[in-house]
């Protein structure tokens, strides 16, 4: 009997240790709320990398593309969506099979229908931005063209403000004013310094300006509206989510193009284009694909900014690297920066740093108002337990 309780002990002995060793061995694997920050703003960085990169690169190729023969603004059109095949390989990495059949497991009839109609909405928004900023790429200067895209900032806070409940305070308001008025200055520069002396010329400009600024306003709008369905309709905000809207409704705006390319006429002069190409053939091809691989680059940088912060501060993280392009384009383009844009591009800098200073302060705030919570519940522990 002695032995029998003697081996019972020793059983629950062990069976202690194996609980209590799991149990730390869980803590441990748990990691502290300081690594998880820390690996959000490492996720952040890459993120704004990749879409500062690839929309500088993208806006000087794709402005390549209309300064040596490119006419095709259907061309230019596609060349932003066709190349959302390189986001599939995510598909195999990530192990989507199990994650997709919950999703949709767990989804009602109802629930899908709205994921359907809403990516169809989203391609159709998609493919109509990507064509204005086509054409305003086509007529305008990169310089020109960069400073007007910056009111896309704008655009998103007003649409966030009714979609995603975006609070509108005195920093914020500040930086949409500076942004817009910066946008505004371009619209009065100088046009006979840009070599516009003929009419056919400032009608091209004003084409441009107000394609260019209905982007940006479509942009913002696309942005503030992926980022309430995926909080709101999806309520499962993860990468392969976001993933997911993005291909289906990249694939059903290429389909679009091609349809317009093909409706238009436009097809039938490529072949002509590509050799007339002042870069030669190789050069034509080289441009079109290093400028689909660059705006897949931007995509990915902006979903997933949207993903770890929001749609505002993705959009302005894409502000914050238009200034870059005016520069870069006076190297690459030879074009003048004059002081009407010098303006322009410092009040967009300024509008940029207004936001990121609120975005600060929201994030301190935030920090503050968790550590006087988790004080105040240690507190109460300890009464609880002096009490007992």
């Amino acid at each position: 009997m002695e032995k029998d309780d003697h081996l019972k002990l020793k059983i629950m002995a062990k069976e202690v240790n194996f609980v209590g060793s799991n149990s730390n061995n869980k803590f441990e694997s748990i990691p502290s709320s300081r690594d998880r920050k820390y690996f959000q703003w490492l996720r952040v960085i890459c993120y704004a990398f990749l879409l500062i990169s690839g929309q500088a690169s993208a806006v000087l190729l794709g402005r390549l593309y209309f300064a040596k023969g490119g006419n095709s603004n259907w061309m230019a059109t596609l060349v932003q969506l066709v190349g959302f095949p390189i986001l599939l390989p995510y598909y195999c990495f990530a192990g989507r099979k199990s994650e997709l059949s919950t999703t949709f497991s767990n989804s009602s009839p109802k629930s899908l229908l709205i994921l359907v109609l809403v990516s169809i909405f989203l391609g159709i928004v998609l493919v109509v931005d990507c064509f204005l900023y086509s054409v305003g790429l086509s007529y305008l200067p990169i310089s020109t063209y960069s400073l007007i895209s910056a009111s896309q900032l704008a655009f998103n806070a007003f649409f966030s403000f009714f979609l995603n409940s975006q609070k509108f305070t005195p920093f914020i308001v500040n930086s949409l004013v500076l942004l817009t008025i910066s946008s505004t200055l371009v619209a009065f520069n100088d046009d006979s310094k840009e070599g516009a002396h003929d009419i056919s010329s400032k009608r091209k400009f004003v084409i441009g300006f107000i394609c260019t600024v209905a982007a940006s306003a479509l942009y913002g709008l696309l942005l503030s509206v992926t980022q309430f369905v995926i909080a709101k309709v999806l309520k499962r905000e993860t990468f392969s989510v976001v993933i997911d809207i993005t291909i289906l409704e990249s694939l059903l705006a290429t389909s679009i193009s091609l349809v317009g390319l093909f409706a238009s006429g436009e097809w039938k002069d490529l072949s002509n284009e590509m050799y007339a190409f002042r870069l030669g053939k190789v050069s034509y091809v080289m441009t079109l694909v290093g400028t689909s691989i660059s705006w897949q680059a931007f995509f990915l940088g902006t979903i997933g900014l949207i993903l770890e912060m929001s749609s505002l501060f993705s959009n302005a993280i894409s502000v914050l690297g238009l200034p870059i392009v005016p520069i870069l384009a006076v190297f690459f383009f030879k074009e003048k920066m004059y002081g009407v844009k010098v303006i322009s591009l410092l009040l967009a800098i300024w509008g940029f740093i207004s936001y990121v200073y609120q975005d600060y302060l929201d994030s301190y705030n935030s920090k503050t108002h968790n550590e006087n919570a988790n004080g105040e519940n240690r507190a109460s522990q300890e009464e609880d337990t002096s009490s007992a």
